[in-house]
């Protein structure tokens, strides 16, 4: 699975970098003609370490040390607190919970755009159920506190999705009015 997300990540750095470029390319032909300027993104890097960038980086060599160095940073945190167990339930808490709120950035993305245009009613129902019946299972068989809290939060934001697409296609949004330019209206 991490390997798969890695590959998606390299196609979108990819297709992002070739859409700058195509950026540039509009750029530098509308310099030449005195249209307009359009203002193009730097290369970024993972190791100019500027939070306002994280992970909007330009190469895909910067997010493979990006994960490298989490993955080396959290392995020796863990291996130093092996023996707590405070440490270990918040860890796996903590994991729980980033599973839990997968369905968040659909949800916030839905609320902003006023729409769930794009979004597949039919993966969101397979979502719900699967995590209705990962609940049950976890409310059923006695699974730690957490699992079910989770659970629980997982089921409801996926019914609030749900409720985003029902209520967005029944009260969808007006298109807003076309906007003309002054210089390109035609005189009467």
């Amino acid at each position: 699975m991490i390997l798969t997300m890695l590959l998606m990540l390299r196609l979108c750095t990819q297709v992002r970098v070739a859409n700058e470029l195509n950026m540039k390319r509009r750029s530098f032909a509308a310099t030449d003609s005195k249209d307009e300027e359009v203002k193009v993104t730097s290369r970024r890097s993972f190791l100019d370490f500027d939070p306002h960038h994280f992970w909007q980086w330009s190469s895909f060599a910067d997010y493979v040390q990006c994960v490298l160095a989490f993955t080396g940073v959290a392995g020796y945190v863990t291996y130093l607190s092996i023996d707590s167990a405070l440490f270990v339930e918040t860890l796996g808490f903590l994991a729980v919970l980033t599973e839990a709120m997968l369905g968040v950035p659909q949800l916030y993305r839905n609320h902003r755009h006023r729409s769930t245009e794009g979004m597949s009613i039919k993966m969101v129902l397979m979502w719900a159920s699967g995590d209705a019946f990962k609940t049950a299972y976890f409310l059923l068989n006695g699974a730690p506190l957490q699992f079910s809290v989770c659970g629980l939060l997982q089921v409801l934001v996926d019914l609030t999705i749900l409720g985003q697409a029902y209520a967005f296609a029944r009260h969808p949004q007006k298109p807003a009015p076309h906007v003309t330019h002054p210089a390109s209206a035609k005189a009467l």
